[in-house]
């Protein structure tokens, strides 16, 4: 089909499907970044007797709390009794610090699946001195959203199925444009 000779004078060369901009030409780019709105959390971080049972449950053994919340941020990939049992472990072996690391990070988590507010105060500073607070408000805030959080991700899954009643999901983050440049970027 095509010749190992080089090209003749004035003869194309074949096309290999990908398009090539003349060396002088710049095309403009735009870049995406995520520019969503925040929205504050439905429940105050000191309204914890909003849910007496769950502030009582959460004062008191902060793990099944915690193993709840992991379950639905996670969306089912950790189950409430792993991660409630990892966090007994940490809270064991490093005298509740690794626990609390830990636990923030389902906290980012639940804030950027639902476009939350970082407030009153950093994420690991709420969990490093206001463990069980935080906590709540996470536990309530799952709630408000629609979950029957002591059911897990796959039990809010079944009810869903069984019920009709819609699951809440995360929502997407909106991208709008950052800016408009002018060339090529690696």
């Amino acid at each position: 089909m095509y010749s190992s000779s080089p090209l003749d004078i004035g003869q194309q060369a074949p096309v290999t499907g990908i398009p090539v901009a003349p060396t002088n030409q710049q095309y403009p780019t735009q870049r995406y970044t995520p520019t969503a709105v925040k929205v504050p959390w439905s429940t105050g971080l000191y309204d914890c007797t909003a849910d007496v049972p769950n502030c009582c449950l959460t004062c008191w053994c902060p793990c099944i709390t915690f193993g709840h919340i992991a379950d639905i941020v996670s969306q089912g990939s950790i189950s409430c009794r792993a991660s409630g049992a990892f966090f007994v472990l940490l809270s064991i072996l490093t005298v509740c610090i690794s626990n609390r690391i830990y636990s923030y990070t389902y906290r980012a988590r639940l804030r950027s699946q639902y476009i939350l507010e970082e407030s009153p105060c950093r994420d690991c500073y709420l969990h490093f001195w206001c463990e069980a607070c935080a906590l709540c408000q996470e536990y309530r805030e799952l709630k408000n959203r629609g979950f029957d959080v002591s059911l897990g991700w796959h039990g809010n899954w079944e009810r869903q199925k069984i019920l009709g009643v819609p699951m809440p999901m995360p929502m997407p983050m909106p991208m709008a444009p950052a800016e408009m440049e002018t060339g090529m970027r690696r």
